[in-house]
């Protein structure tokens, strides 16, 4: 199995890398400056020379605050390039499977989004992923879509990571503790995506496999429970602690509202994928262990 996968340095690739060599998959990256989302023109060809047998499309524009200021490139890479991937795809008749988030939501219910709630996103870069969403399904039936949230990894910029780095400078911190989600590993992502591709090939003429799908860790928690959770598993292992202080939302001050509820109801997946990441608490442990491991290089900003 040959898979193509856009982007190379953000963590969902990074860690389809590492999974893609432990299963002996034959992955390849392909990045700036041969494929360049924001020139969607040059996406074809990147792909097509490397006839993969599927192609994940996990590269985008994911500054939710600063997608704001400069809404035509984020919307050039989340839904131009997204389409441009799909239509790739489609020319080889092989499927796709596109990055989505929880950020098409709203947050608004009080119970997890399941696949068919309504969309309603707060800001440009949740307008701009529904908007790849919808571009890759009409370019491309033979897609999975999948929505995540709250991915975290020992690579590139995330929760935990930087939660690690602030408490290597401070002895408290104060994080939102009334927004809800669920935690999830960027290895286990990876593991989801692999599992999905193999099911879409084995099982090409399957309809059910195709469409949008919901994948996150199991349980839920909310921003200031997680920031506790890595810390104390930060401790574990010698690595820097710090007190979380809960705050609300409102004393958080951000460019564009996040919803308030996160978690994403992955029974469909589950059902029609038999794909079931595990709970959250469940992969912490191994992830802190790695970040404190290489904390001389973590970086403090979260996209």
């Amino acid at each position: 199995m040959r898979i193509a996968v856009t982007g190379r340095n953000g963590q969902i690739v990074r860690s389809l890398v590492e999974r893609a060599a432990a299963a002996k998959i034959d992955l390849h990256t392909v990045a700036r400056p041969e494929l360049d989302l924001t020139r969607p023109e040059t996406v074809e060809a990147a792909l097509l020379v490397l006839r993969p047998d599927a192609i994940v499309n996990a590269a985008a524009y994911t500054d939710v605050d600063l997608a704001e200021s400069e809404p035509s490139l984020v919307y050039r890479i989340n839904e131009t390039g997204a389409e441009a991937a799909a239509r790739a795809a489609a020319k080889l008749a092989i499927p796709i499977v596109q990055l989505s988030t929880d950020y098409v939501f709203d947050g608004n219910l009080d119970r997890p989004y399941r696949e068919t709630d309504p969309t309603n996103p707060l800001g440009v870069y949740g307008c701009s992923k529904l908007a790849g969403e919808r571009a890759v399904a009409i370019a491309n039936d033979n897609h999975v879509i999948l929505r995540t949230a709250w991915a975290y990894s020992p690579f590139s910029r995330n929760f935990a990571r930087t939660m690690l780095a602030l408490a290597r400078e401070q002895r408290q911190l104060s994080v939102v503790g009334d927004q809800r989600g669920t935690p999830t590993c960027a290895f286990d992502i990876a593991d989801g995506i692999i599992t999905a591709i193999r099911n879409l090939l084995d099982r090409p003429s399957a309809q059910e496999l195709r469409g949008i799908f919901h994948m996150t860790g199991g349980g839920e928690t909310n921003w200031a429970a997680f920031a506790t959770a890595i810390l104390t598993a930060s401790a574990a292992v010698g690595g820097p602690s710090a007190r979380v202080i809960p705050i609300s939302t409102a004393e958080y001050l951000t460019t564009v509202r996040r919803p308030a509820n996160s978690r994403l109801d992955n029974s469909r997946l589950a059902d029609l994928h038999g794909i079931c990441l595990p709970h959250w608490q469940q992969s912490l442990q191994g992830c802190i262990d790695r970040i404190v491991a290489a904390s001389a290089n973590i970086d403090v900003s979260v996209g």
